[in-house]
Order: structure tokens, then C-alpha cells, then sequence
């Protein structure tokens, strides 16, 4: 049984991330996906997809980075070329922490969803209290052919939003967490095809390893806990989610 971990980052450092790539590939995850924030998690992330074949690269700029657009810009798109690169983003809306002003959240937002389509690359999506803004958006600008709202923290309701447009959801360790009952719910109903699974790491590490810093080789863990709220043994989401990632991100 094996997995893919639909997105994690990981450290800039050769032999650190090298180590946590051979503990995933030791513990049953096939290949991953390495997630850039900001000009230089991107340029790390596509390093690290040239070097291994094991890694796939996503080039994008955070929603808590958005003000940084103009200064990066020309630079993102240079990467966004390169063929270790199969997804853009994270990109997307956050007003919880409001680190960069909601204009250009949206600003950032709508470029990146607008150079998605013009690569035909995969488009990753964050959103926290924003799921209105982050739909009218998507609707507005047209939503790519793949995309994945990453670490899914929604319910039932906006699972079903995301799947009738088409996309993807991707389940983090919050699956497995005590208050999180809603994405939980939403794990249970979504489209067999249209589920991911993910680490999200460092961050979110599942229960039972919560409170420390979560691995790419803990996905097993987060599909387990889909597959116990769907009622399926792991080895049918393994495969399911497996053979999604490889259509969402075009690695096989």
C-alpha cells in the first residue's frame, strides 16, 4: 500500500529534506508534492523536484505574502515554467490572520488563478474565512481544469460547492483532530474521485503525533482517518487518492 502526500513543504536545506523524502519513502509514500509560498520556498520547492524524482514542485505566492506580488512577479513566472513545476500556488484568500490587506489577497489571487490556466498547470488553493470571496472569484475568472482546495477545514456544504465546480479536496491531519467534526463529515461524503490526501507538513501533524512537527510520512495516518469516517479500508483510499493525485497533477 502506498500514498501521495498532495502537499507538504519542505526545508531549503539539501540533506535535511533529502532525510525527510527517504523517512516517506521508507514508510510507504511514493512521491510527493512540495508546496512554494513566496519566491523562495518556490525557488527551494523546484530545486528539490530537479534533484529528485520523488518531488514534484508548485510555484505560487501565499495570501499572507500577497503585497509582495510586483516585487516577485517576473521571478514566479520564470519558475512556473520550468517542467518540475505542476501546479500554481498556494494561492488564495485568508482573513483570519490578514497578514497582507484583502485587495491584494484578491489581487494575487486572480493573477495566479489567470497563470494556471495560461501554463495549463494545476491551481492549489488556500482559503480560511473566506469561502464566499474565494468562490465569487473562481467564478469570475473561470476555475482551472484541476484544482485542489488544499487542507480542507470546510463541511458538507462547502465540500459540495468545491466538487460541482469541479475541484478537488485535499484532507490534512485536522481530520483526525477532536473539534474538527465538520471536515470530518465532509471526508465522508465527497466524491471517491475527487479526494486528496495530505500532510501539510511541518504543519498539522495527525493524532497521535500532535504537537510535533508532522512528515510527509504521516499521510498514511491522515488517509487512514478517511478511510475510517468513509467506512473503506485504507487500501481502497491509498489507491484512490493516489491515482487522483496523479490526475490532478499529471505526474504519471
Amino acid at each position: 500500500m502506498t500514498w501521495v502526500d498532495s502537499h507538504c513543504h519542505l526545508p531549503a536545506d539539501a540533506a535535511e529534506a533529502d532525510a525527510i523524502v527517504d523517512r516517506a519513502r521508507s514508510g510507504g509514500v511514493e512521491w510527493m508534492v512540495c508546496v512554494g509560498t513566496d519566491l523562495a520556498t518556490s525557488r527551494a520547492a523546484v530545486a528539490l523536484a530537479q534533484r529528485r524524482d520523488d518531488v514534484v514542485a508548485t510555484v505560487g505566492l501565499h495570501p499572507h505574502d500577497a503585497v509582495d506580488l510586483e516585487s516577485v512577479w517576473d521571478d514566479l513566472l520564470t519558475l512556473a515554467a520550468d517542467p518540475a513545476v505542476v501546479a500554481i500556488g498556494e494561492a488564495g484568500l485568508d482573513h483570519h490572520y490578514e497578514h497582507s490587506p484583502g485587495p491584494a489577497q484578491a489581487a494575487a489571487f486572480r493573477a495566479q488563478i489567470l497563470l494556471a490556466h495560461e501554463l495549463d498547470r494545476a491551481l492549489v488553493i488556500h482559503t480560511r474565512e473566506a469561502w464566499d470571496e474565494t468562490f465569487a472569484i473562481l467564478d469570475d475568472e473561470g476555475l482551472p481544469r484541476r484544482t485542489v482546495f488544499h487542507c480542507f477545514t470546510g463541511g458538507p456544504a462547502e465540500a459540495a460547492a468545491c466538487t460541482d465546480r469541479g475541484a478537488y479536496l485535499s484532507f490534512s491531519g485536522i481530520v483526525t483532530f477532536k473539534n474538527a467534526t465538520d471536515v470530518r463529515a465532509a471526508a465522508a461524503v465527497v466524491p471517491p474521485d475527487r479526494m486528496l490526501v495530505e500532510t501539510d507538513s511541518p504543519f498539522l501533524a495527525p493524532v497521535p503525533h500532535r504537537g510535533q512537527t508532522n512528515e510527509p510520512a504521516w499521510v498514511s495516518v491522515v488517509g487512514a482517518a478517511v478511510a475510517r469516517v468513509r467506512g473503506e479500508p485504507p487500501e481502497s483510499v491509498a489507491t484512490r487518492t493516489r491515482h487522483a493525485a496523479d490526475q490532478v497533477f499529471r505526474v504519471r
